[in-house]
């Protein structure tokens, strides 16, 4: 069955994504469906179940979300429309009347635990950490007295009759998670000046500098990268993809050429899409502020582009 209505996210009822969902003006006329994991949440895009879906990405203290970029590396493309950041803090949720010297078992999804570690080893030093599908989902387990207390959202307490013991748990000041809305491919959003492009990819073969070769088609046309990240191809020890994001618009003439460069150059490049960057205050991995336009170095403009490829033509018919 085929939904313009309806978005799907990395469930259970009570995550951090659906939080980050709610925060879109769209959701409100959206049919919110929670799935059970990442590839489940995009396969219903794929199969024309969901228009769009909420999945995280990236998260400040522990790095990519290897589960999504797995899945938007591979398999039927898709394409990111938009993203939002939400700062996380947890609570650790308990059944009512458990106190901390309760509490033996812990859980939470994996990428909570680098978030907790520190508060972990001060406050329940022999307490054991199993993770969950979802934070969410370890809040479920708790209730079910799979689990003594579960890292999630304070938020989640009413949806699973359970009480935040301790709230605003965090080891890193500000720590973010980035959520994407992953659809299927159309034209990308229209450029705003403060975009990001996202791609993956693939070496044509393992020869020294390849990574080098890659990275100065960005470099030399002033394209600034906010993310690289590499991941396993599958195919053997030693074969690799590489996920990136950069600062821009394909429609910008240096991104839009630095793409045509890793065309030529790489074995494969998926285009994931180019999106605004979600505004918040703080500074980007640029330097610019997030939200806002970064800068252009001289050369770099579509001005210097387009003048460029005047002079070229003006010399190819002997009017240099």
């Amino acid at each position: 069955m085929r939904s313009a209505t309806r978005y799907t996210y990395l469930g259970p009822e009570g995550t951090f994504t659906e939080a980050a969902l709610r925060t879109l003006p769209e959701a409100a006329t959206r049919e919110l469906v929670p799935m059970v994991s990442v590839p489940a949440a995009l396969d219903a895009v794929r199969s024309g179940e969901a228009a769009a879906a909420l999945v995280p990405i990236e998260n400040s203290v522990e790095g990519g979300v290897t589960a999504t970029l797995d899945e938007l590396a591979t398999g039927e493309p898709l394409m990111i429309y938009r993203e939002v950041l939400l700062e996380i803090a947890f609570a650790l949720l308990v059944r009512p009347g458990t106190r901390l010297t309760d509490i033996k078992t812990v859980t939470g999804h994996p990428v909570a635990q680098p978030q907790v570690r520190k508060w972990l080893a001060a406050n329940l030093p022999d307490a054991v950490w199993e993770s969950s599908a979802s934070n969410a989902d370890g809040a479920r387990l708790v209730r079910e007295g799979r689990y003594d207390a579960a890292f999630a959202g304070e938020f989640a307490a009413a949806t699973y009759g359970l009480e935040p013991l301790v709230t605003g748990i965090h080891d890193a000041e500000n720590a973010e998670t980035r959520f994407v809305l992953v659809g299927r491919p159309a034209r990308p959003a229209a450029r705003t000046g403060a975009d990001r492009t996202s791609l993956v990819m693939w070496q044509r073969d393992d020869h020294p500098g390849a990574l080098l070769e890659y990275l100065q088609e960005f470099a030399v046309r002033g394209v600034n990268l906010m993310r690289i990240e590499s991941r396993p191809t599958g195919e053997g020890m030693g074969r690799y993809c590489f996920s990136v994001d950069c600062e821009g618009h394909i429609t910008d003439r240096r991104v839009a050429e630095a793409l045509m460069g890793l065309k030529r150059t790489c074995a494969e490049v998926r285009f994931l899409g180019s999106y605004p960057r979600a505004g918040a205050s703080g500074a980007g991995a640029g330097g610019a502020a997030r939200g806002e336009q970064p800068d252009e170095r001289p050369g770099t403009t579509d001005g210097d582009f387009v003048a460029a490829a005047d002079w070229l033509a003006r010399c190819q018919d002997g009017r240099a």
